[in-house]
């Protein structure tokens, strides 16, 4: 299912209040003072999915928390430490990487934490969590109940909670995950990633690009709840500006974006089980519904056999991800010849993909 975004509309000063080149910078100054902070790597696949080059962004190796997660979850947990210093502990549900992320930062302000997960997420998961500290407690059958777990253990126990999705009443913590995904694009920007000539140039660059910084003219980047799809597009259109286009890709059991931007507001979806168990999201994030809505040019579904099929060709390539890591890629292999030709994507296109996970470990 692809969906043409008619409401694509430009990048506001409400946007960069939220989301930008500032805020990334200010939380890869923090990240810069740890100890296991470097920039993850950045693979060349030339002619992936028709694009003269794909560039896939690999944060298997994030500071050895295996995913872009580890930006999010515990950038917002040392926020939340200093603003209202030490002692209730953080709680919060993942489907495995996001609590893994806040685990990890409450370990590191010395505040105790609770992850509620899922009856499906792996025990692999699980003991890595443990690992770092955190008590583990399954609730129900999929996110959404462990969710709602998370939030009448903070409410009962004057907990607080770190959820990486937001709604009306609770978006600032949401926002500092956001703030800190959006590190990696920053890094992404960094000089030599992409090289200047042709086509690799944004004429029409955002504030904090400048006329002529190099940029890539696609970004296909996977959602769950949006947030890092939100916090590549708040990036993307500050630092270049509105030329590249901006790519969705969700799994077809749980699109929960793409059918929100039909319908003009936030909705939550059916949906059928996905193997993508990270992006099995039924509900989208407020702030990432609303950012996406006006600065995305297309949402695009996959199914789970394109997913796997997206991991072994990138596999072929050098590149290990999972099927989630790899969902952005096989967006852009999925891609119709009518939807290539309404984002404009040819042989001089250069995409920016995300890898956000290696491979999982069974259950």
């Amino acid at each position: 299912m692809e969906y043409l975004n008619p409401a694509r509309s430009p990048y506001t000063d409400q946007d960069h209040e939220l989301i930008g080149v500032e805020h990334a910078r200010q939380a890869r100054a923090r990240f810069a003072r740890h100890p296991d902070y470097r920039p993850t790597p950045v693979h060349t696949v030339p002619g992936l999915g028709g694009a003269g080059t794909a560039y896939v962004k690999d944060e298997s190796g994030r500071m050895g928390l295996g995913s872009f997660k580890a930006l999010g979850g515990a950038y917002a947990v040392h926020l939340l430490a200093e603003r209202d210093g030490g002692g209730a502990p953080f709680v919060c549900a993942s489907a495995g990487n996001h609590g893994i992320s806040v685990a990890a930062g409450a370990a590191e302000v010395g505040v105790p934490c609770v992850v509620y997960l899922s009856e499906g997420v792996p025990e692999a998961f699980a003991r890595r969590l443990r690992g770092l500290g955190a008590q583990v407690r399954r609730a129900g059958h999929d996110y959404e109940t462990s969710m709602t777990a998370a939030m009448a253990a903070a409410q009962e126990n004057g907990w607080r909670l770190v959820a990486d999705s937001s709604w009306d009443g609770y978006t600032a913590v949401p926002l500092d995950v956001m703030r800190g995904y959006s590190v990696l694009f920053d890094e992404v920007a960094d000089p030599g990633t992409f090289p200047p000539s042709g086509s690799a140039t944004a004429p029409h660059a955002g504030p904090s690009g400048g006329p002529g910084s190099a940029a890539p003219t696609h970004v296909f980047v996977q959602a769950g709840v949006g947030g890092l799809a939100a916090a590549a597009a708040g990036y993307v259109r500050d630092r270049w500006g509105e030329q590249p286009r901006i790519v969705v890709v969700e799994p077809d059991g749980a699109p929960c974006l793409i059918d929100s931007a039909r319908a003009g507001e936030p909705i939550r979806v059916g949906g059928h089980p996905t193997s993508l168990g990270r992006l099995d999201c039924r509900e989208p994030s407020l702030l990432a519904h609303r950012l996406l809505s006006h600065l995305a040019d297309l949402y695009l579904t996959i199914t789970d056999e394109q997913a796997a099929a997206a991991t072994r060709v990138l596999a072929a390539a050098g590149v290990a991800l999972s099927g989630c890591g790899a969902a952005g890629a096989a967006g852009l292999l999925a891609l119709t010849p009518a939807a290539r030709d309404a984002i404009r994507l040819d042989a001089s296109s250069r995409v920016l993909l995300v890898g956000t996970e290696g491979p999982v470990e069974p259950k």
